[in-house]
């Protein structure tokens, strides 16, 4: 299990659950350092005090609020420990509203709610089956990181996950950023409305970082002293270009219908060359083919197994049939000669 990020506990009314906030999500990023052109020394952000120029270490910096010119007020970390604030160690569940009026613009991270210890079990629990019940998600206040934030308990599959949102006077207004009033033909709005039916997709679960997959594959080739691999096939686009709305919207209709065809329902539309495989998967995959060889010789072995021991029933059932046969025929022979007699 992951580190936890914070410990302390959900309070549900009088009930209070010990929980331990656990990140939902990681990063597969890749992360550059920066280097020395001339060198490729690393170049390091160091924290140095603008009075006496030292490099100060973690331990000889504090907190301060500058409420003037020249004039900052110190605060230190056993101060904001000490503030009477009910949310400190707690995530408080103020309201139940329903789902669908959380803006998405106000959703920040994720992080899962872990119980911590036996005695969490059953309010744990309780509170999961409670969510899942309802049509509506909780509300809840809890400070972090030095200030007071709100979020939102859904459940996840059996886990509790906290979705960190932001405060109504953090979320900037769109009204200056719409476009200016323009005609739209209704058939423009149709075939647009017929693009999205095109690439409608139930599960996007197969979607792939193909930026983070052709970074990977340049870092290996650069790594092997080798060039550098080319922009993949239809990537470049012709820039500057104006093409006429209902022409583009056709030709996104046919490109997303051919993509279906070809991929069986994927809901890729756009797709790049695959990435090579690494030397360890390679080794992996040929171990995978080997297994195959052997399970399917297994198999066409214990196939021509049963074959044989299906022809060999089949062949004493037949003699058998012949041998009753012929003791049939000579009983019948001999009470002949005896009705002659």
């Amino acid at each position: 299990m992951p580190r936890p990020l914070w410990t302390g506990a959900i309070s549900f009314g009088l009930v209070t659950i010990p929980i331990k906030v656990i990140s939902a999500t990681e990063d597969h990023a890749i992360h550059f350092h920066q280097m020395h052109l001339s060198d490729m020394g690393r170049v390091r952000t160091r924290k140095v005090c603008d009075l006496d120029g030292k490099t100060l270490s973690q331990d000889e910096i504090g907190k301060g609020y500058e409420v003037a010119k020249g004039e900052t007020v110190p605060i230190t970390d056993e101060e904001l420990d000490r503030m009477p604030l009910p949310t400190a160690k707690a995530i408080e569940i103020v309201a139940f509203v329903g789902a669908d009026t959380i803006d998405p613009v106000r959703i920040a991270d994720s992080y899962y709610l872990a119980g911590d210890g036996q005695v969490a079990a059953k309010p744990y629990l309780l509170l999961r089956r409670a969510l899942e019940r309802s049509d509506r998600v909780a509300v809840a206040k809890f400070a972090w990181h030095g200030r007071e934030r709100l979020g939102t308990l859904h459940v996840r599959e059996e886990a509790i996950v906290l979705h960190v949102m932001h405060w109504p006077d953090e979320i900037r207004s769109p009204e200056s950023l719409a476009p200016k009033e323009v005609e739209l033909d209704d058939n423009e709005i149709e075939q647009a409305v017929q693009l999205t039916e095109t690439m409608a997709a139930d599960d996007i679960s197969g979607f792939r970082d193909h930026y983070r997959e052709a970074l990977e594959e340049l870092i290996e080739a650069k790594s092997e002293g080798k060039e550098a691999p080319g922009p993949a096939e239809g990537a470049e686009q012709e820039s500057g270009k104006v093409m006429d709305l209902m022409a583009a919207l056709n030709a996104s209709v046919e490109a997303a219908k051919d993509s279906r065809g070809k991929d069986d329902g994927d809901a890729t539309v756009h797709t790049m060359r695959a990435r090579k495989k690494t030397p360890a998967k390679r080794a992996s995959a040929k171990r995978t083919t080997a297994k195959r060889a052997t399970a399917k010789k297994s198999t066409a072995k214990k196939s021509t197994a049963k074959k044989s021991t299906a022809e060999e029933t089949r062949a004493k059932g037949s003699a058998t049939k012949k041998s009753h046969a012929k003791k049939a025929a000579a009983g019948e022979t001999a009470a002949e000669k005896r009705s002659a007699s």
